[in-house]
């Protein structure tokens, strides 16, 4: 499929991750100055880099984006409210939150809409919440997606990486149930280039990768940035 698609430019979807428990501050300098060079939408790192990466990017295009609830989404709402909370007084404007898996496969539909609503309304920030798509089935991708956007938030994304990872079939199927009303982030084992075009042809209006300057290498973009 993606060689039909050889002009999109990848750079502008991607989400430069950095979700290596081992990642020090040289690693998120690194990943900072990486996607100021390469104009990538965001670098998405742990809570504990948000003020690092925030000072870093101070007036530069790419967004300050960490993980909430990550990876198992099953800390308790308090805790995710106020990890939401204190990574935007540190200068996240994009919050990537863990659905409570738990709560949505035993039908605990309110408490799960409950718990994004207020991460939602209280940071006032960009929501995207991760679904974790493989370890849901059909049914239950809609009823979160759906739970999702119903409390306020902007992107669904398939997945943390930990469990599988993005696949077309799954963003075929939010952009079915999203129908253009958020954005859809693929997320998860993307590492060639054609993985990322195929995925934005289908639907993907982001792309979580520690991989995004080698998809541009793919394409030839990394050349004409540099």
């Amino acid at each position: 499929m993606a060689a039909d698609y050889p002009d999109i430019d990848i750079a502008p979807y991607i989400d430069h991750s950095l979700l290596l428990p081992t990642a020090t501050p040289e690693y998120v300098e690194k990943w900072c100055e990486e996607a100021d060079r390469y104009h990538f939408a965001s670098v998405c790192v742990f809570p504990i880099y948000v003020r690092q990466a925030a000072e870093l990017l101070h007036g530069k295009k790419p967004k300050v984006c960490t993980v909430i609830g990550f990876p198992t989404g099953a800390t308790t709402s308090a805790t995710k409210l106020y990890e939401a909370q204190e990574a935007t007084d540190n200068g996240a404007t994009e919050l990537d939150v863990v659905l409570n898996l738990a709560w949505l496969k035993a039908g605990k539909t309110e408490e799960v809409h409950r718990e994004l609503a207020e991460i939602c309304e209280s940071t006032g920030q960009t929501v995207k919440v991760i679904l974790e798509t493989s370890l849901l089935t059909d049914a239950e991708k809609k009823i979160a997606a759906e739970l999702a956007m119903d409390a306020g938030a902007a992107f669904l994304k398939t997945s943390t990486g930990w469990y599988g990872g993005a696949t077309v079939e799954d963003v075929l199927l939010l952009k079915e149930i999203a129908k253009d009303r958020v954005g859809i982030k693929a997320s998860g084992g993307i590492r060639t280039t054609e993985q990322a075009l195929d995925l934005i042809v289908a639907g993907a209006t982001r792309l979580g990768t520690s991989q995004g300057i080698q998809l541009l290498k793919g394409v030839g973009m990394q050349e004409k940035r540099e």
